[in-house]
């Protein structure tokens, strides 16, 4: 006889180690021992770690949380080692939430605490724990003193992977927190690199996934690096770095530079103390990245002339932060970057809205002068780095970088065999047209690749390029209308919506719309709407496929029927 049994669910083991790894610091381990996936990029063979790191001078630091699902663990573990009540700092490396899914939890049981953090982190931080909290903002070279000779010193790790990373080095111990870099997913209840062979695979595996991308971001975090004198990398993910340091930070160099050779990359400059040149330079460069295109984040007051020099000439694009009038060191850089840039290059320009900057429209003519491509109109920030102002800025790095990979994405699409071509060509789909608002932001684009994906609930989803202007409003829990486009009515709007539009420029200018429920625009000349949700995003390579629940919808035309996309050939739109 058959018997049915009930497949038992697979219970993760969460477990939690303290270690004590120098002078007054000690590492929190939460073990995360059957963890079988980590976001979209690691199918993970050995689970992971999350690494926060406790040291006590007069005053007392937390470096980092934990995941939330370590929430009561950690807690309960944290309360044993140190009183929250007096906990004087909070520094947060930045603020994935696999890393800072706790301050929240912290926060309330440590109302004295000040929350150290790049500028950067800092505005992130405020929007994800809805709570008023004391903040630091610090950059590369500040200091904070902690007493009995731990003095800890704030390097600045800009992508590595996340837009607002720092490292933290301890004077006393020699101890360098790196959060994500240098890392790996790797869980055992070793602390440190006892057994590199054991490693090894994982620890390439988590560099080619999350800082190849980022190879010369993580080229300039090593140099910064090399000027301090380093004992133990302690790191967030898996074991800290001790027994083979040299090793380790060698492969980083020697990826990172195989890598750089062939890499097609943008220079950004900015100041950080001025303005809002940080913010714009950050939105920008994360746009670049979209594209596929390398991003070397440049601060004036970190570089040389002979740096400099080195940087433009290799670069294939460039953008430009304009500093305050009267910085001789700036200027020096100016300078310099107009005697290396040369006509192949792509150029673009922003104000940094502190109100005394240079003149942005001599500096533009100059670069004309010389032959570079203008990728994007000058931005001009006439007020507050407001959504509006980073929409724009994002909507220009991604201009930049779609300008600079123009002839290989040529080069791709006539790569591709022709019978194949044209069989995936005759995959057809409707027409569609994809709006959405947030805040004083919003955005659309022609879809084509849209289906059915639920019933219960019901939902859709919808392939979304990497590099669309729109993306960046489909995150999860963002809401956005799904416009059908009507056969026989379907010719105007997609012409319009096919149109480049400039960095900034309202999409909906001439189009009739009205208000969703939701917030989003609805076209008046669709022949059906639904409002949706985003619940889910799936990473295919250059496209995200975005599942969302439909929470509402209207058809205008009963007897209409939807446009139809017939494609010649299937590797382009």
């Amino acid at each position: 006889m058959l018997v049915l049994r009930e497949i038992p669910k697979i219970s993760h083991r969460l477990t939690v180690q303290t270690v004590n790894i120098a002078d007054h610091t000690t590492v929190i381990r939460s073990l995360d021992w059957d963890r079988d996936r980590f976001d979209i990029e690691f199918d993970l063979k050995n689970g992971t770690t999350y690494n926060s790191f406790i040291i006590q001078g007069e005053k007392t630091a937390l470096i980092d949380t934990s995941h939330g699902k370590f929430e009561a663990l950690y807690l309960e573990t944290i309360s044993k080692l140190i009183d929250l009540s007096s906990l004087d700092y909070l520094i947060v490396s930045h603020t994935e939430p696999d890393h800072s899914g706790l301050i929240k939890n912290i926060l309330p049981l440590a109302p004295n605490v000040t929350v150290i953090g790049a500028k950067i982190a800092i505005k992130f931080l405020e929007s994800m724990v809805h709570q008023p909290f004391n903040y630091q903002m610090v950059k590369s070279g500040d200091t904070l003193d902690l007493g009995n000779g731990h003095e800890l010193e704030f390097v600045s790790a800009p992508n590595l992977h996340w837009p607002d990373t720092i490292f933290t080095f301890d004077r006393a111990t020699k101890t360098l927190f790196t959060c994500d870099a240098f890392g790996m997913h790797y869980c055992d209840d070793h602390t440190y690199d006892e057994e590199p062979a054991l490693l090894q695979e994982d620890f390439q595996t988590y560099y080619d996934c999350l800082m190849k991308p980022n190879a010369r971001s993580v080229l300039g975090a090593i140099k910064k690096i090399n000027t301090l004198d380093v004992k133990t990398i302690a790191t967030g993910h898996g074991p800290l770095l001790k027994h083979f340091l040299s090793d380790w930070v060698n492969s980083y160099q020697e990826w990172s530079e195989a890598q750089t050779k062939t890499q097609t990359y943008t220079a950004v400059f900015y100041n950080s103390d001025y303005g809002y040149s940080e913010d714009i330079a950050r939105s920008i460069a994360l746009a670049i990245e979209k594209t596929g295109v390398g991003v070397e984040l440049v601060e004036y007051g970190d570089i040389d002339t002979g740096e400099t020099r080195h940087i433009v000439s290799e670069a294939k694009g460039l953008v430009i932060g304009m500093p305050p009038q009267g910085e001789i060191n700036a200027h020096a850089i100016l300078s310099t970057i107009l005697a290396s840039a040369h006509e192949k290059q792509a150029v673009g320009l922003f104000e940094t809205g502190g109100w005394q900057d240079e003149p942005i429209y001599p500096l533009r003519n100059k670069f004309q002068e010389i032959g570079l491509t203008e990728a994007f109109p000058p931005i001009l920030v006439k007020e507050a780095f407001t959504p509006t102002v980073a929409k724009c800025a994002e909507e220009a790095g991604i201009d930049l970088g779609q300008w600079l990979t123009r002839k290989n994405n040529v080069k791709q699409i006539k790569t591709l065999d022709q019978n194949l071509d044209k069989a995936l060509g005759r995959i057809s789909g409707g027409l569609y047209i994809i709006t959405a608002q947030k805040g004083e932001v919003k955005s659309a684009m022609l879809a084509s690749w849209v289906m059915e994906a639920s019933s219960e609930p019901w939902g859709v989803v919808v392939a979304v390029a990497k590099d669309r202007a729109i993306e960046s409003l489909l995150q999860v829990n963002d809401r956005f209308v799904l416009n059908v486009l009507e056969e026989n009515n379907y010719q105007g709007l997609m012409r319009h919506f096919l149109k480049r539009f400039a960095p900034g420029q309202d999409r909906f200018t001439d189009i009739k719309t009205y208000e969703g429920k939701n917030g989003s625009p609805i076209l008046a000349e669709a022949l059906a709407y639904m409002e949706c949700q985003v619940i889910s995003r799936q990473d295919c390579h250059d496209h995200w496929i975005v599942y969302s629940t439909v929470e509402q919808g209207r058809v205008a035309n009963p007897d209409g029927k939807t446009a139809v996309h017939h494609r010649k050939v299937g590797n382009h739109y």
